[in-house]
């Protein structure tokens, strides 16, 4: 559930996501930079689906955690992410983040909300290995994602299109212990 995380970082700050966080999703959602690199299409979203997202992200069940992600010096929400299909017999978890403002793209804030996540996953969450897929054209995501500690663990092969190509979807582990 969402509402028991709540933490900070350096730069950053981590809330639960709240109605008055609509604008932002639904901004991030109808922005191609955003939708290129968050794996789930690129077509516009209307308002009523970004309620229904936002309805799904703060209302998450016990197998998923989401938080908002804020820029602390300016106090603005830059994006979110969360651990989803959290499976604690196994100890796993997948991950997903978007940072969906433009301008703080580029700027670390994406490797610093992983790193926190991930220290949330294991330690707060005793959960041994988290997930993610990434497609092969973000190139930035995947550096992140290897400097916040995951590493590549296998591809499906052209099973993403973008602009007229199929793309490899990568997948992506961190486990307790080896970041």
């Amino acid at each position: 559930m969402n509402a028991n995380i709540e933490f900070d970082t350096t730069r950053l700050t981590f809330r639960a996501i709240e109605r008055g966080d609509l604008p932002a999703l639904e901004r991030w959602l109808n922005d191609f930079g955003t939708l290129r690199t968050a794996g789930i299409g690129i077509l516009p979203r209307s308002t009523a689906l970004a309620e229904q997202w936002y309805e799904r992200l703060a209302g998450a069940e016990a197998g998923e955690h989401w938080v908002i992600i804020i820029e602390r010096a300016s106090g603005s929400a830059i994006g979110f992410a969360g651990l989803r299909d959290i499976d604690h017999r196994h100890g796993t978890s997948e991950y997903a983040i978007t940072i969906g403002e433009p301008a703080a793209r580029g700027q670390g804030y994406g490797t610093e909300a992983t790193r926190r996540l991930l220290e949330y996953a294991f330690t707060d969450l005793g959960l041994r290995s988290v997930l993610l897929d990434v497609s092969a054209y973000n190139v930035v995501g995947r550096r992140a994602y290897a400097r916040a500690g995951f590493h590549e663990i296998g591809r499906r092969r052209e099973s993403d299109p973008l602009a007229g190509r199929w793309w490899d979807t990568i997948f992506m582990e961190a486990t307790r212990g080896t970041r």
